[in-house]
């Protein structure tokens, strides 16, 4: 692995493209590097994660509307939708808009975090839709999705969005852009442009997850991976970018993040260096932010030592900046302390969750969020005194450059009335690969089963896992069995739009 400095130029210099980070990104996307096993293995891990969160948010609200686009947009050899049958395709591009929307919906799959934070599994459908309809086999997925998950993990411990209120997908833009061209053996000129592309497209501030949140923030995702095909299909046809959108005087770092003087320093593998930071990424086996995992094993942990909850005077969770700002009181957010506020908002506020978990001593994707749950008396009573602390230590901690040392957790004080204290904390989720029980295959399957239970067929449910861990010898036109249909054919949403 190798650093780049990565900073602002003025327009007289005239930056060479090859010392440009785009150009540098599109040089690994195009380097065709030894196959790692491990991520291999990973790879399939993650398509059957994202499998199971999409077909279990099926009959979601935002899932169906997204799916209704996708379905006005059909096509004889296009790209599988996911719940309708494989025989019925699609414009990749609403595919990858459809299957996007689906996987991200319950902020259930994978997480990096560092300089900034992403979901690294939402490269999969666009990268996924453009192989289904190319026709592609399972090593050019595998290659592909390696490519994706190299340059959005690479990017987001470079380079901060947050600081500056911009949304995360913007690291996702490029890496699907990436991903999508290493996918179809395009020539780096071309990816080059199409990197640049995608990141002027895919810049958007940080409101889809701040305040009242909404659907928009499931959407978000899988609008840049279709932004992501559309700028790979112009640049394929000769179309060229801004740039150099990284450096250049009016760039994204000029006029967007940390400005002209800034440095930023981007580590990316060296030719002919394996693509496997996606060995650094983690799976949530709870449907919550990610900073919530540890935090929700922590609460499951300290309800054994609790007897009785109204004798609870006050909870303090001191944790890093990250949790204490985005999702705990730090935010400022009042609707973060509100029993009526959307499933969204109450996935982004800790002392939500704390209180269910602690309560309840587990976490469910539905009944967790059910509004009747929201409003359980005892729960909001709870809810009102938890407050969150930002800890120097725990940022310290969340920041560690080595992934093995890098925790997401906090330190939890429970007050009692009569003055006695509970105190416990946890650094990372059990299911983290460094946690107590991390995710192996089996847990991912696992995970499938129960989550798709009673929407697929037993028989569906086998087929497709079988496909998925057989993905490296399918071949050409195979892709469309990692489709999965759904038993329900009522796949039709109540309202109509332009479409």
């Amino acid at each position: 692995m190798k650093e780049f400095k990565v900073k602002v130029y003025p327009s007289k210099i005239n930056l060479p493209k090859e010392e440009q980070l785009a150009y540098r990104i599109a040089t690994v996307a195009t380097d065709n590097a030894p196959l790692d096993e491990q991520a291999i293995d990973m790879v399939i891990n993650r398509i059957i994660d994202n499998a199971s969160v999409a077909i279990a948010s099926f009959g979601r609200q935002p899932v169906t509307t997204a799916r209704d686009m996708a379905l006005t947009h059909p096509r004889q050899n296009g790209a599988t939708v996911f719940g309708i049958n494989s025989s019925k395709k699609f414009d990749c591009e609403w595919a990858a808009w459809a299957n996007g929307t689906a996987v991200r919906e319950l902020d259930f799959h994978d997480t990096f975090l560092a300089a900034d934070y992403s979901h690294p599994g939402d490269n999969i459908p666009p990268i996924l839709a453009v192989a289904q309809q190319k026709k592609l086999n399972g090593l050019d997925l595998i290659r592909g999705i390696l490519t994706g998950y190299e340059i959005q993990v690479n990017l987001v411990k470079g380079i901060c969005l947050h600081e500056h209120r911009i949304d995360h997908i913007a690291h996702l833009g490029p890496s699907a852009a990436a991903g999508i061209g290493s996918l179809l053996k395009l020539d780096t000129e071309t990816i080059y442009q199409a990197v640049q592309q995608a990141l002027h497209t895919t810049i958007s501030t940080r409101q889809s997850r701040k305040g009242d949140i909404s659907s928009w923030k499931a959407f978000a995702p899988a609008h840049a991976g279709k932004l992501a095909i559309e700028a790979v299909d112009r640049c394929m046809r000769g179309e060229r970018a801004p740039n150099p959108i990284y450096e250049g005087e009016d760039s994204v770092i000029a006029r967007i993040l940390s400005g002209p003087d800034a440095e930023y320093f981007v580590p990316l593998p060296e030719t002919g260096e394996s693509k496997k930071v996606i060995l650094e990424t983690y799976t949530k086996e709870h449907s919550a932010e990610y900073q919530a995992q540890a935090l929700i094993d922590l609460a499951r942990d300290m309800r054994k030592k609790l007897q009785d909850f109204s004798k609870i005077k006050s909870i303090e969770i001191h944790t890093s900046h990250h949790t204490h700002n985005v999702i705990g009181t730090g935010a400022n957010d009042p609707q973060k302390m509100d029993p009526n506020a959307s499933r969204e908002t109450l996935d982004h506020s800790i002392m939500y969750i704390f209180a269910v978990a602690l309560e309840d001593g587990k976490w469910h994707h539905e009944d967790s969020y059910k509004p009747a749950r929201a409003k359980k008396q005892s729960t909001v009573e709870l809810w009102k005194k938890i407050k969150t602390f930002e800890d120097k230590e725990w940022t310290k901690k969340y920041h560690d450059p080595d992934p093995k040392k890098k925790c997401f957790g906090g330190k939890v004080i429970i007050e009692m009335h009569d003055g006695s204290k509970i105190v416990d904390e946890l650094g990372i989720a059990d299911a983290h690969p460094q946690g107590k029980r991390p995710f192996k295959r089996e847990n991912y399957i696992e995970k499938f089963k129960t989550l798709t239970k009673n929407i697929i067929t037993e028989k569906e449910s086998n087929r497709f896992l079988k496909a998925v861990q057989d993905l490296r010898a399918l071949k050409n036109a195979e892709l469309d069995l990692l489709n999965i249909e759904v038993i329900s054919q009522d796949i039709k949403g109540k309202k109509y739009g332009i479409f």
